[in-house]
């Protein structure tokens, strides 16, 4: 899979992505203005986004996603609770908090099995 992480730590991505997502093609992106060019450039299959980032706020990424197509699937990836509801209010699909990070494989599977996000 093609995986779009929007994301600013950047040790933590480095850890996660060799350690859970190896198998995968993971572009690991920094900040909001970053990501909305990498979106308009290439395909994702999956898109992860953090809630707090240098320039912004996650949620405000998840309207220019929905808005793709064929449109990802949505990942809200915070470590705080308040970060991944917002995230979910915003339109994301699916959480995988920072904390519990070893599921992200299941979580990337539950979300390419449900097909939500092709219906949107």
């Amino acid at each position: 899979m093609n995986i779009l992480w929007i994301e600013n730590h950047d040790r933590f991505a480095k850890i996660a992505v060799k350690t859970f997502l190896s198998t995968h093609t993971v572009t690991v992106i920094p900040s909001i203005a970053a990501a909305c060019a990498a979106l308009t450039s290439g395909a994702f299959d999956v898109v992860m986004v953090d809630y707090d980032l240098d320039d912004g706020k996650g949620d405000s990424m998840i309207a220019q996603i929905n808005a793709l197509r064929p449109r990802p699937g949505i990942i809200a990836t915070s470590s705080h609770a308040f970060g991944n509801q917002s995230l979910m209010e915003a339109g994301a699909d699916a959480v995988c908090g920072k904390t519990e990070f070893s599921s992200i494989g299941q979580v990337i599977d539950r979300l390419r099995g449900s097909n939500t996000h092709d219906n949107n």
